[in-house]
């Protein structure tokens, strides 16, 4: 009768011991000083572990660079953009509304090269690279709105849409340490069999070499890109089409300048002008 009494206890007791045994001072089947000892190595191996991490990583901080990026082959050489941003410009001269878009997005895009603003940076060397490499804070040279002519919305603040005969902006985007060999200009041109008359300001659409290199956003924080203001004369046999532009840099090293922007879909709704 006593065995039979006695285990349920036995059983109980056994279930405790499996978390705190007090006759050998175990817990959770090992003693303090095994706890002890598993403790400080899991501490030297994580805190190793951390250390190399952390040494790993202020190696690899060095080779970098916080104003020029180490790696820029994704984009050896530069695209080019125009504005406005649409990709089809279609509007009717007569109706001002359609067309407010356009205008005040290269009005916008326009404001820091105002003559005003422009007149604080420098007045640099034409057609010579601007080399800054030993200077700590990087000059500016100037580039005046006023220098697109009929495409600089100052004396038509409508950019020739009013006229059907619109302005289109093209730049070049920003490539670190680019310098253009030979005399860089852009060309646009319809993709159709007859030629479309184009303009262009500054004239022939040079863009100077005064504005190379770039050094980034740190170094440089203040550059403008070189615009050049392209001016498309429509025929009246225009009107009511749909016409393709395309524009690309030409006559220097860039190896990729038909990386380009298109300019499609002038349609105007109305015989009397775009």
């Amino acid at each position: 009768m006593s065995t039979k009494e006695d285990k349920p206890a036995e059983i109980k007791s056994s279930w405790k011991d499996s978390i705190y045994n007090p006759r050998t001072g175990e817990f959770i089947g090992r003693t303090a000083s095994s706890w002890a000892l598993i403790f400080v190595f899991y501490l030297v191996f994580y805190g190793f572990l951390a250390g190399f991490f952390t040494l790993t990583m202020w190696v690899m901080l060095q080779t970098l660079s916080d104003d020029v990026p180490k790696y820029r082959d994704r984009v050896p050489s530069p695209g080019v953009v125009i504005r406005p941003r649409n990709l089809d410009i279609s509007f009717n001269r007569t109706n001002p509304l359609e067309y407010a878009g356009y205008v005040k997005h290269l009005e916008t895009l326009l404001q820091q090269y105002n003559d005003t603003i422009q007149e604080k940076n420098e007045l640099c060397m034409v057609n010579e690279y601007t080399d800054q490499d030993e200077v700590k804070e990087k000059k500016v040279c100037q580039f005046k709105r006023s220098l697109l002519r009929q495409c600089s919305g100052l004396a038509d603040t409508t950019f020739g849409y009013a006229e059907g005969k619109p302005c289109i902006l093209v730049k070049m985007n920003r490539i670190i340490g680019l310098k253009p060999r030979g005399e860089p200009y852009v060309n646009c041109t319809a993709k159709r069999d007859t030629p479309l008359q184009v303009s262009y300001y500054p004239p022939e659409g040079k863009i100077d070499k005064m504005y190379f290199p770039y050094y980034g956003k740190q170094l440089h924080p203040n550059y403008v890109q070189p615009l050049v203001g392209v001016k498309l004369h429509l025929a009246k046999e225009d009107y009511n089409t749909e016409i393709t532009v395309e524009c690309k840099v030409e006559g220097s090293n860039l190896k990729k300048q038909r990386r380009q922007r298109q300019v499609p879909g002038r349609r105007p709704r109305s015989d009397q002008g775009v």
